[in-house]
């Protein structure tokens, strides 16, 4: 007879006070992606897009980072931060983008093209950023191209739909590795159409990762970061936005006055806007972390070197003055 496993009862703990506790105890700095439920944004000592969170926790001497997001964000911030404890609150907080591209296969894959190098997206794995020659975020992917020769031959990686906005873009024919995020790819163009019918003032401000069908339909296009400037800086009251719906958190915090409208799914009100993922993540979970300092982000020496050889080009390239609009900011997924 196999023994159930046994589960920690947190029935009348003040989870708020406990973390706060540990985070004192643990010398801890809590980072929460943009995606994570309000509740955990509402505690964490930053909010923002993950690499902008994981160079703020190399920045402070914590000597614990809980990272509230999913499991190549805490690997980045570990990259980053070899010398601290890394905590992600459930180990299985994984993403679309980076089950779509499994190491070996893109190791084949960068094999059967020798003649390309690997722009990859950071929405993936420590392993693939070791296998990977840059890193990039989507605020910086059109900066680092207008450094690169037009003739060179370029893989794009994980996500097909960033790529071939970029292709569009830049008039690059970059080679595209087929993975996409559930949640952009999830919106629908009939039910924006409508949404849009319904509120014919509001722009569209939409992530690249979504599909052309709805990209074809929006006012701005832009990392999570840039998204958030450009609702707060619109002079509608009413904005509708395609990434995932708890960005909204921050949107409606920082402009309660405004109206922020998340794009629907195919039957106009599902939760499809809403990262499975993202949500493994909960305060109980964040509690036992730190409590326990696990589960834990620990990485081969020679994975954690390569991969940050591959970001670090990425951080020296994006720092350049090329391109418009949000360029500057290389920091945003």
């Amino acid at each position: 007879m196999v023994n159930a496993p046994v589960r920690d009862n947190l029935t009348g703990v003040d989870l708020r006070a406990e973390i706060d506790r540990l985070r004192k105890e643990r010398n801890a700095v809590i980072l929460a992606h943009y995606y994570q439920d309000p509740q955990i944004q509402d505690l964490a000592d930053f909010v923002g897009d993950s690499l902008d969170l994981s160079k703020k926790a190399a920045e402070t001497d914590a000597d614990v980072i809980a990272f509230c997001g999913v499991r190549f964000m805490a690997e980045t911030a570990k990259i980053l931060s070899p010398e601290k404890t890394v905590i992600l609150p459930d180990m299985d907080a994984g993403c679309s983008l980076e089950d779509s591209c499994p190491p070996e296969q893109f190791r084949r894959f960068r094999e059967e093209n020798p003649d390309h190098i690997a722009l990859t997206y950071i929405n993936c794995s420590a392993e693939v950023k070791a296998l990977s020659d840059i890193i990039v975020t989507s605020s910086s992917v059109e900066n680092i191209l207008n450094q690169l020769p037009k003739d060179q031959k370029i893989i794009f990686a994980p996500d097909r739909h960033l790529g071939g906005y970029f292709n569009r873009v830049t008039g690059r024919d970059m080679l595209l590795w087929p993975g996409a995020c559930i949640v952009h790819e999830a919106f629908s163009e009939k039910e924006l159409l409508k949404l849009k019918a319904e509120h014919p003032d509001a722009p569209v401000a939409a992530h690249p990762e979504c599909p052309p069908h709805i990209l074809d339909h929006a006012d701005h296009v832009g990392s999570t970061s840039s998204i958030l400037s450009y609702v707060l800086g619109s002079p509608s009251d009413k904005v509708i936005v395609a990434t995932e719906a708890n960005i909204l958190h921050q949107m409606e915090k920082a402009a309660p006055h405004k109206t922020f409208i998340g794009a629907p799914g195919a039957d106009g009100n599902c939760n499809c806007n809403m990262c499975p993922f993202m949500a493994m993540n909960t305060m109980e979970k964040l509690y036992i972390a730190l409590r326990d300092l696990e589960p834990r982000i620990e990485l081969p020496e020679d994975v954690r070197v390569a991969a940050k050889r591959s970001l670090d080009r990425m951080l020296d390239m994006a720092s350049a003055t090329v391109g418009k609009g949000d360029l500057g900011a290389i920091d945003g997924d």
